[in-house]
């Protein structure tokens, strides 16, 4: 039975609901309140912003600006209109209402206009203002615009909210042997006296956090899209690198552009492509129509790429160009459904990636991407929901993370095997086609996919998107003789005593010495018999969730461990892996120690790339955070040796390459030393292993955290590097990396200042050096300060930051000391912001475990 009824019911309750609000006028307070975002959808529309901005060369100078804001406006009575400029008051120079000059009134990050200076129809407001410097992400000889998700007020005088979409006129006045990039087309270029003055045409209709553009000292690089030149701007070095990628960067988007307009039946909906390259990017990407941001280490790569290198390209270009139909042209209606963007992106990312690979390796890629992320989350106690409840814009950096990027990819696949591909493409085209340009909310989504299928989505929709957590799901078999008699499957959530199910597919495989005999799964209650297994022989063992389609913690039959070598599936060995894993961190069924050495053992047997890297990644993880550092000295050399030998054995050079970069991570002996060390000076790697530049600076840190007196080393290394940008990131690194507790004091303290964080990528790397397990007996004594600094990590970095921030401190501790700090901190705060302590709670939960597995 459909539920249709249900939730038209709950939209007329909400409407009549806010109508009723509407009475009352929204309140001044800081950021943009859910009441005044709806306030301003119902008066406000037809906006357009014309933005002349004069950028200088010197970054400590301030941007003057000038704008004029046009709209059309229901007044109601006497409401003063609130428009949003995160700035101090001194700049905001002058403003005019219609022609009149009025003085500038700024309060609680608003600007204020009176009711008297506004009228019922088409109004004009003229400013003259110092664009704030936060979201320009202003660098030596370049800059690029990120307003996302409320940052755009930071710059200039806005109405920052995604559902009222403008149109922008922008003109650019910046140094002359400087390139820039936005939305519109350009359509004019004027020199004059050392300057040039750029005029774009008017962009399509967008919200205020895909407005952008970004000016600088860029190479250009052109090329056709759909008969349309487009162009790329650039500030690599590597004439190899740029050599062996553009090709591929450019057959990447057209691939991506034609399969989205096939899948969609809708053309590119914009004016324009365009590109920007950006070194140190604290994104992957932005989907800013026209001026595309990509992060310049993903997307230029050389000849000796990986695969997960070639992967994480394909997938980041994909993702980037989905989102031109999904969150570019339909927009969520307020912040809260942001994933609805992301998971799409994601998805159809997926789908395009894997077009064109055999359905085993798109499985595999989709299985080693997703699930291990969505799960570092959603099985701690700090998980939230894929849909979370949003009061104001100013938190909306908090929504991202994991979940909305990884499990809900998981559960829109769930969706479509539920009620069919075909019935949800023909879903989501109508949803396209009926916002299109406009603004949607995941229950608009949900209602017309309803249409489209006889099953219960309301009950589904509960369980995947609205809650948090995973399912445990484990069997009970049954022999009688050497038949199985019954064979039975159960499901309780990981947390909590609510009783629910989730309803998914998924496979279980009965393995034998010679053959496989497979068995789908549609789980929808909390016990189900699987009557095809009764009559089958007593299997070596089982494996749940073969496919790697099903989501949750699979009980393990550990038989296999002793069986492995008949599972000759690629992804069944990747479900394997992760299932093994993720029990362990239950505590159930496998020690951290047994599956280390059990990992250890499969290091020269496993040849798929995506596997390798997968359980290498786990070796590290238990190695660092699992074992105690007795049992870890004890068993460092034999690891080292494993680790080597797997190197010499292992044929392809994308799997030794893996090897070398784990050998590096997890090394402690004196003989590894030397042979790195050695490496590292010659410059001369392994026979068949490749490594660039980027590898030598890897090399020469890891080198830096095993000496007691670093400095030459680093200074070396430094003296190698030529990149201009890749320069400044390491000056930054090697402070965290230094073997002088005095140099890492000062670079530590210094973070307690904005200016020193600014580049986001490197000091999230550095912090990652700075609390390294072989420096932690120093390193805990930052720890109280590192959380005391959160609230401002949010309020003053970008959406990412406060994680990375985070995850990049705690990740590998493993100590009692560490977490009564946290648990300190969380009990003096009792009325800590809620998202954030979660993201604490996500980030501490391997330390948590520890407490217990660490033994």
């Amino acid at each position: 039975m459909k539920k249709t009824g249900i939730l038209a019911l709950f939209l007329v309750v909400f409407n009549t609901g806010y109508h009723a609000q509407m009475k009352s006028l929204p309140k001044l307070e800081a950021g943009v309140s859910y009441d005044l975002a709806q306030f301003r959808k119902n008066t406000l529309s037809e906006i357009i912003y014309e933005l002349n901005l004069k950028i200088p060369e010197n970054k400590s100078e301030r941007i003057a600006g000038t704008e004029m804001l046009s709209f059309n406006y229901k007044k109601q009575n006497d409401a003063p209109l609130q428009i949003d400029f995160k700035e101090e008051s001194t700049s905001l120079m002058a403003v005019s209402v219609n022609g009149q000059s009025i003085q500038p009134v700024m309060e609680n990050e608003h600007v204020i206009i009176d009711a008297k200076y506004l009228k019922s129809g088409a109004n004009q407001i003229h400013f003259t203002f110092l664009a704030g410097n936060g979201a320009l992400n202003r660098r030596d000889g370049y800059l690029y615009a990120l307003f996302v998700p409320d940052r755009a007020r930071t710059m200039f005088p806005c109405f920052d909210q995604p559902n009222l979409k403008a149109k922008y006129s922008l003109t650019l006045t910046i140094p002359e042997k400087w390139s820039a990039i936005a939305n519109g087309k350009l359509k004019e270029t004027t020199l004059r006296q050392g300057q040039k003055t750029l005029q774009f045409a008017q962009s399509d209709l967008l919200p205020t956090y895909l407005f952008s553009f970004a000016a600088g000292d860029f190479k250009n690089f052109t090329e056709k899209i759909s008969e349309q030149d487009s162009r790329m701007l650039y500030r690599e070095t590597d004439s190899v690198k740029i050599k062996s990628s553009m090709d591929s960067i450019y057959t990447l988007y057209r691939n991506s552009l034609g399969y989205y307009e096939k899948w969609t039946g809708i053309k590119h909906p914009f004016q324009k492509h365009g590109m920007v390259v950006i070194p140190d990017f604290q994104f992957g990407g932005m989907e800013h129509p026209g001026a595309i941001l990509f992060q310049n280490s993903t997307l230029f790569l050389d000849q000796n790429a990986t695969q997960n290198q070639l992967n994480n390209r394909s997938n980041l270009i994909a993702h980037e160009v989905a989102h031109l139909w999904f969150g570019d042209m339909v927009t969520m209606d307020w912040f809260n459904d942001v994933w609805m963007k992301e998971v799409f992106a994601n998805f159809m990312a997926d789908k395009s990636t894997g077009a064109s690979a055999d359905k085993s390796v798109y499985d595999l890629k989709f299985l080693t991407t997703h699930f291990p992320a969505a799960y570092g989350v959603d099985r701690t106690l700090g998980a939230n929901p894929i849909r979370q409840v949003l009061d104001n814009l100013k938190n909306a950096g908090m929504m991202y993370g994991p979940i909305i990027y990884n499990k809900a990819p998981i559960m829109m696949r769930q969706l479509e095997l539920l009620i069919g591909e075909e019935n949800f493409k023909k879903g989501v085209s109508e949803y396209l086609k009926r916002y299109a340009y406009s603004n949607a909310t995941w229950p608009e989504l949900i209602t017309i996919l309803d249409q489209h299928t006889p099953e219960d989505l309301q009950s589904w929709n509960k369980v995947w998107v609205n809650d948090p957590g995973r399912p445990v799901i484990d069997h009970d078999i049954q022999y009688k003789g050497n038949t199985i008699d019954r064979f039975t499957i159960s499901q309780h959530p990981e947390y909590g005593k609510e009783q629910k199910v989730w309803p998914q597919e998924f496979q279980i495989s009965l393995f034998y010495t010679d053959k496989v005999e497979k068995v789908n799964v549609k789980l929808s209650g909390k016990h189900q018999e699987i009557s095809a297994f009764k009559g089958k022989t007593k299997p070596l063992f089982i494996l749940q969730n073969s496919s790697g389609t099903g989501y949750g913690v699979f009980g393990i039959d550990k038989a296999m461990m002793l069986n492995f070598s008949v599972i000759k599936d690629p992804v069944s060995r990747a479900s394997a892996y992760i299932s093994l894993y993720e029990n362990m961190l239950a505590g159930s069924g496998v020690s951290p120690l047994e599956l280390f050495q059990f990992f250890a053992g499969e290091l020269q047997k496993e040849n798929t790339e995506l596997n390798l890297r997968l359980i290498t990644g786990y070796i590290s993880t238990i190695y660092w955070e699992f074992l105690p550092e007795n049992i870890r000295l004890k068993e460092s050399e034999n690891i080292e040796n494993k680790l080597w030998e797997a190197l010499q054995v292992q044929k392809a050079k994308n799997n030794k390459k893996i090897l070398f970069d784990s050998y590096q991570n997890i090394f402690q002996s004196q003989k590894a030393y030397d042979n790195l060390y050695t490496i590292w000076k010659s410059q001369t790697p392994p026979q068949d292993v490749s490594l660039n530049d980027e590898d030598f600076t890897s090399l020469a840190l890891s080198l830096s955290l095993r000496s007691t007196n670093n400095n030459d080393l680093l200074q070396e290394q430094l003296t190698r590097i030529k990149n201009p940008d890749r320069v400044n990131r390491f000056k930054i690194i090697m402070q965290a990396a230094s073997s002088d507790q005095k140099i890492r004091d000062e670079f530590f303290n210094g973070l307690m200042q904005k200016q020193n964080r600014v580049n986001e990528s490197a000091v999230g790397a550095a912090l990652g050096y700075l609390h390294h397990p072989l420096r932690q007996q120093t390193s805990v004594n930052y720890l109280p300060k590192t959380l005391d600094v959160l609230q401002e990590i949010q309020k003053t970095g970008d959406i990412f930051f406060p994680d990375n921030w985070l995850r990049s401190t705690f990740s590998s501790y493993q100590t009692p000391k560490a977490l009564d700090i946290v648990n300190q901190f969380l009990s003096q705060n009792p009325d800590y912001n809620a998202i954030l302590k979660n993201k604490i709670l996500q980030a501490t939960d391997n330390l948590r475990r520890a407490q217990n597995l660490v033994k």
